[in-house]
């Protein structure tokens, strides 16, 4: 079986691929999702969800840091990266262990892509079109449910000290144009800028994620009080994991209107 991730790399199996290693968190969910669970041998320390897979099977390292030797004691029969989330690096020594399966997600539509691929590799094709089919209803009921509300200008905030905002060519770029959020960064020239509080004065709305920086309370208040401005803290994972995670995200979405 011939197969080609999203970097449009080939990779071959005999076989549907039968131990997995995930370095991504949002598709450690989805693979769990797919019915794989027990297929998983090896996680990062982030993969969060479910919160007793990492009772269950090996820890090896995070989405930056890997303990390779680990990895190759497991013996993979594939290992699922992204091409944001891990380095080139790991991607290029994992590659000397096993078949390296890449995401490249920057839309709903490539992380539908991304479904239908896991699908299709681990023969869960059925599973994988359920996923799909109901990320794309809640989607649509969204929209038409958000159609006569006015558009927004947001900052979407992922990191203090520096401050740091996700700008043009992100997933969460892409999330923020579906809830009719103006991304005020848009343009800006890196995907994550750093920035100044004086640049967030062009916000109506400013958005505090719950990752990978985790804004509290105290930090809500203490922009409120600097710009006097909304400020809310938002659950990041619904914003940036592009997974199965999408099936409940557009309903949280609602209670940010």
């Amino acid at each position: 079986m011939l197969v080609k991730d999203q970097l449009n790399r080939t990779l071959q199996f005999q076989h549907p691929p039968n131990r997995i290693i995930s370095l991504v968190p949002s598709q450690t969910e989805l693979l769990v999702d797919l019915g794989l669970r027990t297929n998983i041998v090896g996680v990062t320390k982030f993969c969060v969800h479910p919160k007793e897979l990492r009772k269950e099977v090996a820890i090896v390292g995070g989405t930056k840091m890997v303990d390779f030797d680990k990895i190759r004691s497991l013996h993979p029969d594939i290992i699922i990266c992204n091409k944001e989330e891990n380095t080139k690096e790991i991607v290029e020594q994992c590659t000397e262990i096993a078949p390296v399966w890449v995401s490249d997600i920057y839309t709903v539509e490539d992380s539908m892509e991304m479904i239908s691929n896991l699908g299709e590799i681990f023969s869960v094709k059925e599973m994988a079109s359920e996923i799909s089919k109901k990320i794309d209803f809640e989607m649509k009921q969204f929209s038409n449910w958000l159609e006569n509300r006015s558009a927004r200008n947001v900052a979407y905030l992922i990191w203090k000290k520096p401050y740091m905002a996700a700008g043009s060519n992100t997933f969460i770029n892409a999330i923020l144009r579906l809830n009719k959020f103006e991304n005020i960064f848009s343009e800006a020239n890196s995907r994550y800028p750093e920035i100044e509080l004086e640049d967030l004065k062009a916000a109506d709305l400013i958005l505090l994620s719950s990752e990978p920086y985790p804004f509290k309370e105290i930090d809500v208040q203490e922009l409120k009080k600097a710009l006097q401005t909304e400020v809310f803290l938002v659950d990041g994972e619904y914003f940036s994991w592009y997974g199965s995670r999408l099936k409940q995200a557009f309903s949280y979405f609602k209670t940010l209107h």
